[in-house]
């Protein structure tokens, strides 16, 4: 028989866990969005005054968000939004392409209808969410099919490591990558589909490696520029007549 005083631990158990996904849900949807810049610091205190919570809870969440390289945590400092090296961003996408060449390579006229249908259905999703400038959902529906794709391999291994470096490209996007360019996506991963439906591996491969490449240098181009300080602006003052 259940006594009212487990009853109630089991409710405040059940509660404090419905606060960490939420907390967890509005920072990843921050991050995505923009919102946080590199850099910023995440503060315990500041975060459960804002969210109504526990210190305890935001903790949690911050510390899963450390484990899937969407923040950096630092001992005795807290949590920071990263601030990538243009070394880091390029080690990622070179990982990924590594990886998805060799994804497509496997899958390029394997593809089952079903399976086909599913990347059909997710391509019409991420174009859907352009039309309605939805930006957070373009970036994490971008990311959304990479991982359908190499989940299609069969190894949950693999997944998993994916699932890694695409959350961090994900964030690197969100960072650097103007919204004005995620319409690409939904039309070059179309491309990705149709070629996936035939037996041109090393097309598919070129295409998927181009795309990667594409997405890199958007990227790699906006975070060089947050890199290199105006001076001219900075010391205007000091030069004027």
């Amino acid at each position: 028989m259940t006594t009212a005083s487990t009853q109630d631990a089991g409710t405040d158990a059940g509660s404090e866990m419905g606060v960490e996904d939420r907390v967890y849900v509005a920072i990843s949807q921050a991050l995505l969005s923009g919102k946080l810049r590199p850099g910023m610091p995440l503060r315990e205190r500041n975060l459960a005054e804002a969210f109504g919570c526990t210190r305890g809870a935001v903790r949690k969440v911050l510390a899963r968000l450390g484990f899937e390289g969407k923040l950096v945590l630092e001992p005795n400092r807290g949590a920071f939004v990263p601030q990538p090296s243009l070394d880091d961003i390029r080690q990622v996408y070179r990982a990924r392409r590594v990886m998805e060449a060799g994804v497509v390579a496997t899958l390029c006229g394997h593809l089952t209808p079903e399976q086909v249908a599913v990347l059909e259905s997710h391509v019409a999703d991420e174009a859907r969410a352009h039309a309605d400038q939805a930006v957070e959902a373009s970036i994490r529906l971008a990311g959304a099919f990479h991982l359908k794709l190499i989940g299609m391999t069969g190894s949950g291994d693999l997944t998993d490591f994916a699932e890694r470096l695409v959350a961090k490209t994900e964030l690197f996007k969100a960072l650097y990558d103007p919204a004005e360019y995620i319409h690409c996506a939904p039309t070059e991963h179309a491309q990705i589909v149709a070629v996936l439906q035939t037996r041109r591996v090393q097309a598919a491969i070129d295409l998927v490696t181009s795309h990667l490449d594409e997405l890199e240098a958007r990227v790699i181009a906006r975070a060089a520029e947050a890199e290199t300080p105006d001076f001219r602006a900075i010391f205007a003052a000091s030069f004027r007549v």
